[in-house]
């Protein structure tokens, strides 16, 4: 019979932060692949875990993975962890699971501690729904791409970056958000944890003064509702009402919904579109043509 792939959420920072059940489980399996075995060894002598250890990173993974799913298939059971939290977020252990679904391995979870979601919590800017896009990519057209679809997002923002980028991310995020209410959350559950708070362009005021030190989860604000609304609004008053009206036209909606819609768009009633776009106006007239 095949083994089992499980997936522990180890501390991220306070070796307590673990669970009686992931302890157990590590003790149990016959091999742990970890992102970084430099930290897991620590994890694991504190709890005198004496299973064998293999690393499993980014980039070994392509050639490592394979020898675990062979590990898998021979009856074993393996552990996957990432250096601090939740594999298979932002780090390889992602890769792994699709490789066990794919050749049809059981895959279970041990939860654990999450960075973003306890530094989302932390922030005190709000969680009722928020997204998470983990770290940013470096290829400048992706980035441009993701930091655009950000500027409409209405839930909460959360991040992660490394010290030596924060600065530098920081200010793309101004550039193209706005001034917005910001949480800088570092060192979550160690000694030197901390929640900077405040607008995005004092948060960045105070980097400038103090060198980034530690691991960084970022917290934004998403964007109110009415200031999208008015942006959307003003995008449409800098359309005439005939182009207005024309890019609904061209997707095929009839002209009586289309001018339901522009006046909606606009904020005005529909009889003042109308009223408008009389038989009079040569938009009319053309389109009726």
């Amino acid at each position: 019979m095949k083994g089992t792939l499980f997936v522990c959420g180890t501390p991220i920072g306070n070796l307590d932060d673990i669970t009686f059940r992931c302890i157990d489980t590590l003790k149990n399996v016959d091999l742990i692949a970890a992102e970084d075995t430099r930290q897991t060894v620590k994890l694991l002598n504190y709890y005198n875990i004496k299973t064998s250890l293999t690393s499993y990173h980014e980039h070994n993974k392509d050639v490592k993975g394979p020898k675990i799913i062979s590990e898998l298939n021979s009856g074993k059971n393996v552990a996957v962890v990432s250096d601090a939290g939740m594999p298979g977020i932002s780090d390889p252990g992602e890769d792994l699971i699709k490789l066990c679904y794919e050749d049809d391995i059981t895959v279970t979870i041990i939860p654990g501690p999450t960075a973003a979601v306890s530094a989302a919590v932390l922030s005190g800017i709000g969680v009722r729904s928020y997204c998470f896009e983990g770290f940013l990519p470096n290829n400048k057209k992706q980035r441009k791409s993701i930091l655009s679809r950000l500027s409409k997002e209405t839930r909460t923002i959360v991040l992660y970056e490394a010290p030596h980028h924060l600065k530098n991310t920081l200010s793309e995020l101004y550039s193209v958000l706005g001034n917005r209410d910001t949480a800088i959350v570092k060192e979550l559950t160690k000694k030197y944890e901390n929640v900077n708070r405040g607008k995005l362009e004092d948060i960045i005021r105070y980097y400038d003064e103090n060198e980034p030190k530690g691991e960084f989860v970022v917290v934004i604000k998403g964007l109110d509702l009415n200031d999208l609304m008015e942006e959307e609004k003003a995008a449409f008053e800098s359309l005439s009402i005939e182009e207005h009206m024309d890019s609904y036209l061209k997707k095929g909606i009839d002209f009586k919904t289309a001018m339901k819609y522009v006046a909606k768009d606009r904020g005005v009633g529909k009889r003042e579109i109308y009223s408008y776009l009389n038989k009079e106006n040569k938009f009319y007239s053309d389109f009726k043509e």
